[in-house]
C-alpha cells in the first residue's frame, strides 16, 4: 500500500487534503441553470444532516511577508471566500485512525478500489461504491457585517460569480479586518435553497513562537504560541505532515484548546518517522472560529482562522529541488532528498 500511496502524484495528495479538511472552493462547478426554491409560506424549511459538510465561507487572516530573493514584500490581507453544494465533496483518500494520544492522532491514508471506473463526475470512495460530485448553488446574494474594509465600512455584499462568493473588487479588507471578539456574520438572501445566516467571532491572529520545530524518535514535540485574550472563542489545529512530497503516508492531526502551548506525544511522532518521510516537511498551526447553520443538504460553516505553515528538521534529512544542494557525491531524488 505504501508503494501504491508514492505513485500519487503530490499534487493530488495535496487536493484531497484540502477537499478533506472543508476547503470547498476548488472545481465542481456548476455551469447548469438555478432553479430557485422559494420558502414563502414554508414555517420550517427542510435541513440536513448537520455532520455532512455542504458549503464554507472562509474568512482567513493572510500575513505579510517580507522580501526575499528579489521578490518585494506584500502586505497582510484578509481573504474572503465561499461556496455552498448540494451534497458533500468526496475524497479519494480515506483517511483512518491508526493511533491516538490525548488531542492528537496519527491518521494513515487508503485509496479505495473500483473495478468500474468513477469516471471524471465521481470518486471512488470505498471499494466498487463511486460517489458523485456535488454541484455548487447559489444561495443569493449574502450580506456580510464585521469585516472592517480600508474605508472604514463594516459591512458589504457579496454577488454569486458561477456560484463562487468573493467580496467586490472595491472592497479592500486589511489585515487583520475585525478585532478580536467580534461579531461576524452571514445572511444569505436564498435562491436555490431559502435565506439563511450563520455567525462567528473574531479572533486573534497567530503568532507561532517557535524558532525551529525539531522532530526526532521517541521524542514528544512542544508547540508555543501566544496565547490569545479570550481562550474560548477559538480552537487550534495542528497537521504535521512529513512526507506529503513523496506521496502522504501518514500524518498526525490534532485538535486542542488555544492556551498557548501543545506537546505532540512521542508514541505519535515515533509512529510517524517510522512511515517514512520525505523533503520539505512542514507542520501547520492554525487558530479557527467556526459558526455553523443547517440546510437541505448539510451544514454551512462560517470560519475565521489564522494559520501558519512552519518547516520541520529532521535528523539525517536533507531537502532538496536540485543536485547542487546536496553533500558532495548526493543527487538530489524525487522526494526531494538527498541521497
Amino acid at each position: 500500500m505504501t508503494r501504491f500511496l508514492a505513485m500519487i502524484p503530490p499534487h493530488a495528495i495535496r487536493r484531497s487534503l484540502l477537499l478533506a479538511l472543508g476547503l470547498l472552493f476548488a472545481g465542481c462547478s456548476s455551469s447548469e441553470e438555478e432553479t430557485p426554491v422559494p420558502d414563502a409560506g414554508v414555517e420550517d424549511p427542510p435541513t440536513g444532516d448537520p455532520k455532512v459538510l455542504a458549503g464554507s465561507f472562509q474568512v482567513l487572516l493572510v500575513a505579510s511577508t517580507p522580501a526575499s530573493g528579489g521578490s518585494p514584500a506584500t502586505p497582510g490581507y484578509t481573504s474572503v471566500v465561499g461556496k455552498v453544494y448540494d451534497g458533500a465533496i468526496p475524497s479519494q483518500i480515506v483517511w483512518e485512525k491508526a493511533a491516538q494520544s490525548g488531542d492528537c492522532q496519527l491518521l494513515t491514508p487508503r485509496v479505495p478500489f473500483c473495478n468500474t471506473p468513477c469516471g471524471g463526475s465521481a470518486v471512488c470512495v470505498e471499494n466498487d461504491t463511486c460517489q458523485p460530485y456535488p454541484t455548487s448553488r447559489s444561495v443569493g446574494s449574502v450580506h456580510v457585517q464585521g469585516l472592517r474594509a480600508a474605508s472604514g465600512a463594516t459591512e458589504f455584499s457579496m454577488d454569486p460569480v458561477a456560484n463562487n462568493y468573493q467580496p467586490p473588487t472595491s472592497v479592500d479588507l486589511p489585515f487583520p479586518a475585525f478585532s478580536e471578539g467580534d461579531t461576524i456574520r452571514a445572511d444569505a438572501a436564498g435562491s436555490y435553497y431559502p435565506a439563511f445566516s450563520v455567525q462567528t467571532r473574531g479572533i486573534a491572529p497567530l503568532e507561532l513562537l517557535n524558532s525551529t520545530i525539531r522532530i526526532e524518535q521517541n521524542q514528544p514535540v512542544t508547540l508555543n504560541w501566544k496565547a490569545p485574550g479570550q481562550a474560548d472563542l477559538s480552537k487550534i489545529h495542528v497537521k504535521l505532515d512529513i512526507s506529503h512530497h513523496g506521496g502522504t503516508r501518514g500524518m498526525i492531526e490534532c485538535d486542542a484548546a488555544d492556551t498557548g502551548s501543545l506537546q505532540l506525544p512521542a508514541t505519535l511522532v515515533t509512529q510517524l518517522l517510522n512511515l517514512g518521510a520525505a523533503g520539505y516537511p512542514t507542520v501547520i498551526v492554525a487558530r479557527k472560529a467556526v459558526g455553523s447553520t443547517t440546510i437541505a443538504p448539510g451544514r454551512v460553516d462560517l470560519v475565521v482562522s489564522s494559520e501558519v505553515e512552519h518547516a520541520v528538521e529532521i535528523p539525517g534529512l536533507v531537502s532538496c529541488s536540485e543536485n547542487s544542494q546536496c553533500p558532495g557525491g548526493q543527487t538530489c531524488r524525487a522526494d526531494l532528498t538527498c541521497g
